[in-house]
């Protein structure tokens, strides 16, 4: 895929009534999160994930892999799109697609975890934060799987998308994994 080969960034009208359904989509998955986050009553333990001694390392290094492949996404991404001067390698697609997968793959634990044990918590600034940006990840994520194939969305729609999953992404780590290594001692 080469730069030529991007959806082109005129907007029309049926460009932008496509893109409402992953939009409402996106928006459906990550108000569904949120409400199930407030109304499920928390376990206050958590998911056993083998070969890490607690749910909060696991936590910690799975959403470090999965920022440190986000980052291989935008890389890549921002290639297809002709920067770095990668729009022409056969490599970069399959490189960007099967990062971007695995990085999804390893937050799903974690989800899991986070909302299984804990919920939507509203009492701490970070923890609510973090809660927040959880459901728009995923949300984020959604409406980017649905704005994929239709050829008529404007051309914007996927760079807008990939950077508000890479930035939903970077404050969920930095408001658990960081937050995690720092105050424990982890990476001391």
């Amino acid at each position: 895929m080469t730069a030529s080969d991007v959806k082109s960034p005129v907007t029309s009208r049926p460009g932008l009534a496509l893109l409402a359904v992953p939009v409402v989509a996106g928006v459906g998955v990550a108000v569904a999160l949120g409400v199930y986050g407030s109304v499920h009553e928390p376990a206050q333990y958590g998911i056993g994930i083998a070969g890490f001694s607690t749910g909060a390392v696991a936590k910690s290094w799975l959403t470090t892999a999965a920022v440190v492949l986000a980052v291989v996404q935008v890389v890549t991404g921002a290639g297809m799109w002709g920067w770095f001067g990668l729009g022409d390698r056969t490599w970069v697609a399959p490189l960007h697609r099967w990062s971007g997968r695995l990085a999804v793959l390893a937050t799903l634990p974690v989800v899991t975890h986070c909302l299984y044990a804990f919920g939507v918590e509203h009492d701490n600034p970070r923890v609510l934060a973090h809660s927040l940006l959880g459901c728009l990840f995923f949300g984020a994520f959604t409406a980017k799987m649905l704005a994929l194939r239709p050829t008529s969305v404007p051309g914007w729609t996927l760079p807008v998308l990939g950077g508000l999953l890479f930035t939903a992404l970077a404050g969920l780590w930095l408001t658990s994994a960081l937050w995690y290594f720092t105050t424990t001692g982890a990476l001391r």
